[in-house]
């Protein structure tokens, strides 16, 4: 079996908006970052200009209330990760270092198109090293709230089979299972928004979320009808997003998973409590070397810029 490289971007690229839960506007910088470093946001903009570095890993995961939030013991934190980190788990983007300047990852349209296109603006480079994988060795299940998630074994690949069911007839019970790889992730999962219902606005907004919220970035459902003009960009573009949240939150295992993701009304809370089943069992799981799956261009482009406090992070090859 030829093993598969680690890859980081071509060069750097930029995106902002504002977060969907906070209102904030963000500023992010995409780096170019070392073998073997992960993704890793970097905060800036903190009290007294400081900047704190925080890697996207599930030990760091503070809050999965309608987002996925990482943070850190000083109370440094960014939320809303898991749109961009789908994008670059599901484009098989190893290492970044990510620079932003708010609280809260920008929702863009509510999807992963922007963050994906983002990264198609730059490349993506093969580097020296080879890429980890996490491979399920025997199934490791988690329930709540009448759903469930199962971490499965599979001889190569991820396999993602989301379930959701609604009892509002505009979204129904839906089911999408898919392999992930680049391709069917920008064909299947990218554009799949976020959506919500007009009768929880309210109970948000009270409890500080949803304050971005808009048509342009969430497809909005008042009992049986969509209200976004457009429509939607799927029939069950719905159980898509989910599906394209459990894949950002999955990729705070660390390494790209071998195996099989079954979940049953998943949530972002539900997608954490399947990671930490899985780790609290060293028996169900395995790493080795991932299977090579298409060849990139080996080679850094020039002029990556990256911030001094975070120089390590983009060390060439």
């Amino acid at each position: 079996m030829k093993a598969a490289y680690q890859t980081t971007l071509r060069r750097r690229v930029s995106i902002g908006g504002v977060g969907v839960h906070s209102a904030a506007p963000a500023q992010l910088v995409l780096h170019p970052a070392g073998p073997d470093t992960g993704v890793t946001f970097l905060r800036t903009g903190l009290p007294d200009g400081r900047e704190q570095l925080l890697k996207a890993r599930r030990s760091n995961v503070t809050h999965t209330a309608l987002c996925t939030i990482i943070g850190d013991a000083s109370g440094t934190s960014v939320s809303t990760v898991e749109h961009l980190l789908a994008a670059l788990s599901g484009l098989q983007v190893d290492n970044v270092l990510v620079e932003i300047d708010g609280p809260e990852t920008p929702i863009m349209d509510g999807s992963a198109a922007d963050f994906v296109a983002a990264i198609d603006r730059v490349g993506v480079v093969q580097q020296a090293r080879t890429r980890r994988a996490l491979k399920i060795l025997k199934p490791v299940r988690v329930e709540r709230d009448g759903g469930f998630a199962e971490l499965l074994p599979a001889e190569r690949g991820f396999r993602l089979d989301v379930e959701i069911d609604f009892a509002s007839p505009a979204i129904g019970r839906q089911r999408l299972a898919f392999n992930l790889e680049p391709a069917a992730f920008r064909r299947e999962i990218a554009r799949a928004r976020t959506f919500g219902f007009v009768s929880d606005v309210k109970r948000l907004w009270q409890a500080g979320y949803a304050l971005g919220s808009s048509l342009e970035n969430s497809v909005a459902i008042d009992k049986d009808e969509i209200l976004n003009p457009e429509g939607l960009r799927y029939a069950d573009e719905f159980v898509r997003h989910k599906a394209l949240d459990a894949v950002g939150d999955l990729s705070l295992a660390g390494a790209p998973i071998v195996g099989v993701y079954r979940t049953y009304r998943p949530g972002h809370k539900l997608n954490a409590l399947a990671l930490e089943a899985l780790f609290a069992d060293r028996s169900a799981y395995t790493y080795s070397d991932a299977a090579a799956a298409r060849p990139f261009v080996k080679g850094f482009g020039a002029g990556a810029h990256v911030p001094a406090a975070a120089a390590a992070f983009a060390a060439a090859d």
